[in-house]
């Protein structure tokens, strides 16, 4: 893939909170770094009441906010505002797009662009299904001398059905290689380098299967609560707005086989057989291997139904754990625990891979607690790393063996890995590599597993949604979850080294 010598980014929404958080000072970024088509320019549009000069104010002031102090250059901030644009019109309305063409084809004129457009959807959702359309009706979706690429953000669909009606949408106005449906945890250098783990590493991957893993745990949870966003959240909850794609992708590169190549098509041919696998859940199965929950005020923390914009009865929710298994050789009776959630005593996301014990111990424990299994943990954020737990013998007389962790920081490398995580997305979206993207295939893989999940909680409403006080690991409830199996959850500190001396929240 390569990179075209010109470009025009439009982004719809681009007055929106993601536009001046995640996207500008991604662009910003690769701009910096000389990676950008060499003539660039960006069309920002929404409703907002912006001219050119004031749009580019206003991502100035975000750029300041949001970029590393070490990342701000006055002289590149200038350069890359002037190559911003703005259109004040609504995106919901079909007259916009002869407007939005009639400026691409002054701003082509501008840069000597062939009509190469990447358009992104920085909106709610509810436009995901109006803005392929209106593109199509104005003729904005043909290529001709230059391409077309069209950006879509989580959640693709609300659940099955409309998630296949986003995918007719999308598929009828453009083709599946055109389409990136993205996922900023597959941009995270941390993700990436699991398959790096797996397949660079021949000491790992022989052990890699049902034969020496005894389960595995995926966490991904935040210390804060929903903030301001109570209108949107609560028509949503946690299995939707995480669980269905950010931790469905980090089991999918756990548990994937290794590809044929590593391309668009062989890596996202093993996403969608790994859903595919999956055990269905359906009736009392999702009662006892789906544990939801609310957060409670505590310790000066709001609860959830104090929340902004919730309602007094809420029963939508902000953690979920759950009990998965895989239909196939490699991982047949080996449980896959994953859990998510707000107000958690720390933010962290990472994956930790159980071992079985030795068949046999030879030597005294630690504590008379024996065998010691060993442990791997991938950080993905923070203090990014791995740490694998080894037992050692213990200095001096005797046999007895005690649990060592041996470690790997990313921040050894002189330079933390995650920062650039939409940065190497868009930068892919401009090259036409659409490999870190999720194909319409795995989206429809995927919500045929959980959709059964919320029919249920629709359909049974008795089915318990468990308070847990804000500051707390979650219900008790997930930790019988992982108990009936002689699991227990691994309740992380946000140093990666942490021992029993040191834990920091």
């Amino acid at each position: 893939m390569n990179k075209p010598d010109a470009l025009t980014l439009v982004i719809f929404g681009a007055s929106g909170d993601l536009t001046r958080r995640k996207l500008m000072p991604a662009l910003y970024l690769l701009y910096k770094a000389g990676r950008l088509p060499r003539r660039f320019a960006v069309l920002g549009m929404a409703r907002t009441s912006y001219d050119d000069d004031r749009f580019r104010t206003s991502i100035r002031e975000g750029l300041l906010s949001f970029v590393r102090p070490d990342e701000v250059d006055e002289k590149a901030i200038q350069a890359f505002l002037s190559c911003l644009h703005y259109l004040s019109a609504d995106p919901s309305e079909p007259e916009a797009y002869a407007e939005l063409k009639t400026r691409l084809e002054e701003i082509d004129r501008t840069i000597d662009n062939p009509h190469n457009y990447l358009y992104y959807l920085a909106t709610p959702p509810l436009l995901y299904g109006v803005i392929p359309r209106h593109l199509k009706a104005e003729g904005l979706n043909r290529e001709g001398d230059g391409f077309r690429r069209i950006v879509v953000e989580k959640p693709f669909g609300y659940d099955l059905s409309s998630a296949l009606e986003l995918n007719r949408i999308y598929l009828d106005a453009f083709r599946e290689e055109q389409i990136y449906r993205i996922d900023h945890f597959l941009g995270k250098e941390t993700v990436q380098n699991i398959l790096a783990l797996r397949f660079a590493n021949s000491v790992f991957e022989p052990l890699w299967n049902r034969n020496y893993i005894d389960y595995v745990e995926i966490t991904a949870v935040e210390n804060m609560g929903i903030g301001t966003r109570g209108g949107f959240y609560d028509g949503v909850g946690t299995l939707r707005d995480m669980v269905q794609n950010h931790l469905a992708q980090l089991l999918a590169v756990t548990a994937m086989e290794p590809p044929a190549a590593f391309d668009a098509s062989g890596f996202r041919n093993e996403v969608v057989k790994v859903y595919q696998s999956l055990t269905p859940l359906t009736g009392e199965d999702i009662r006892h291997s789906v544990v939801r929950g609310q957060y409670m005020a505590s310790e000066g923390r709001k609860g959830y139904r104090e929340e902004e914009q919730v309602p007094a009865l809420s029963r939508t929710e902000t953690y979920l754990a759950m009990r998965l298994e895989l239909n196939n050789w490699r991982w047949g009776g080996v449980p896959f625990y994953i859990r998510t959630g707000k107000q958690m005593p720390t933010k962290v996301s990472e994956i930790v891979i159980h071992f079985k014990s030795a068949p046999y111990s030879l030597f005294r424990c630690e504590g008379g607690t024996c065998p010691l299994p060993n442990r791997l943990v991938i950080r993905i954020q923070p203090n990014e790393g791995i740490v694998l737990r080894l037992g050692m013998k213990k200095p001096g007389e005797g046999f007895e063996v005690l649990p060592m962790d041996m470690d790997f920081s990313y921040a050894e490398l002189g330079r933390l890995p995650t920062e650039d995580a939409y940065a190497r997305l868009i930068e892919d979206c401009i090259a036409g590599d659409p490999t870190l993207f999720i194909r319409s295939d795995a989206v429809e893989s995927g919500w045929r597993f959980f959709d059964p999940i919320l029919k249920y909680w629709q359909d049974v409403p008795e089915c318990p949604l468990y308070g847990y006080p804000a500051g707390s690991w979650g219900p008790l409830e997930a930790d019988s979850l992982v108990a009936r199996q002689g699991a227990s959850w691994t309740n992380p500190c946000k140093n990666l080294t942490n021992t029993h001396l040191y834990c920091e929240l």
